[in-house]
């Protein structure tokens, strides 16, 4: 995707995202997670003047430069997408914000305070990998703040109904946590966000077929019909409790 498209993209979802997260809690995330939600996580974590934060797969990095604004973090954002990126540093012109271009792992030389990851923890596959590398990215007593998408794996008729199902790896949480504790990472804090995420999913579903016509003609038809069809999924399974949403914070052991 070019950095036109990116731009055209973030521009085309932009009213209905705002609709449907609310008042004061639209930043230009790509996630479920609200601008509220954001800054209770980074509360936990630490984030404060001067702290220094990771942001993993950071993509426009809505949540990033909002907190690095309200917070006055010194940001690293690093994401694989060289025009997610290229918008990033546009629009945090005057933050102290940095990016990278890069995949991940491994990650960034040099160690931070905080590693954050917000909604692309299911992307990975091998989560023992990542996880050694947030490790060895944290000094000692540094936190990794991040959200996950729990459950059990999708089964093959799952995988065949969710667009760019390569992406989507669910974890059961015990197991995560046994994925922590093997990296060196105690949990500290840990809070169920299903059903704000599920509302979430639910008013953008409805946000974006509201304003189908505009959005198909700026994106595409197919590329709105994979949107749509990956919010219903994730409405309909945050509801029923086929997948869950926690957010959490571990903390490097000595």
């Amino acid at each position: 995707m070019s950095r036109d498209d990116r731009r055209s993209l973030v521009a085309a979802l932009r009213p209905a995202q705002q609709l449907a997260f609310g008042r004061g809690e639209y930043v230009e995330q790509e996630s479920f997670v609200r601008a509220s939600e954001a800054l209770a996580l980074a509360a936990r974590a630490g984030i404060a003047p001067g702290v220094s934060v990771l942001d993993l797969c950071c993509g426009v990095a809505g949540p990033g430069r909002f907190l690095t604004r309200k917070l006055g973090c010194v940001y690293l954002g690093v994401d694989s997408s060289e025009s997610a990126v290229a918008v990033a540093a546009e629009r945090a012109r005057g933050l102290r914000c940095r990016f990278e271009v890069a995949d991940v792992p491994p990650l960034p030389s040099g160690t931070f305070e905080v590693v954050l990851l917000l909604e692309t923890l299911l992307a990975f596959r091998d989560k023992a990998a990542l996880l050694e590398e947030v490790a060895r990215a944290l000094h000692a007593g540094g936190r990794f703040a991040f959200t996950l998408e729990e459950g059990l794996p999708l089964t093959e008729a799952e995988r065949a109904r969710m667009p760019a199902a390569d992406t989507v790896w669910l974890t059961p949480l015990d197991q995560l946590h046994a994925l922590l504790e093997r990296a060196g990472l105690s949990v500290g804090w840990e809070e169920d966000w299903s059903e704000s995420h599920g509302e979430v999913a639910a008013a953008l579903v409805d946000a974006y077929a509201a304003d189908s016509t505009e959005i198909a003609a700026r994106i595409g038809q197919r590329r709105l019909d994979d949107l749509l069809a990956a919010h219903e999924l994730w409405r309909d399974w945050l509801a029923t409790g086929r997948a869950r949403k926690f957010a959490l914070v571990a903390e490097r052991l000595p």
